[in-house]
């Protein structure tokens, strides 16, 4: 039973959705995850992440991702995953020769 005195197994507890949070730092190009929280719509979202993950002015962009929209591959299929680029040698520099000169690089 609840508070209310209702059975909380009729009211089913509905939480806010969950947002992914990416930052563009003042020193940088590109944005970077910074975590996740819980926000009712976009607009709430963008103003949490500002005052949880910017709080030392650190920010100068902020995106904010409902995380049912991102599609992600799993760790654990990262041989079977990643299998293909291995067979294309020529996307990696390992069989070309470095002139001493040019140092170490």
């Amino acid at each position: 039973m609840s508070d209310n005195g209702r059975d909380s197994s009729v009211h089913e507890r509905r939480e806010w959705p969950l947002w992914e949070i990416f930052i563009r730092g003042m020193h940088g190009l590109n944005h970077r995850h910074v975590g996740s929280l819980h926000a009712a719509d976009a607009e709430m979202a963008m103003k949490n992440a500002r005052d949880v993950y910017t709080r030392r002015n650190e920010g100068v962009s902020i995106w904010v991702v409902k995380s049912r929209h991102i599609a992600a591959s799993s760790p654990s299929d990262k041989g079977p995953f990643y299998e293909p680029s291995r067979s294309k040698a020529y996307r990696h520099p390992t069989f070309f020769d470095i002139p001493e000169e040019a140092g170490a690089m």
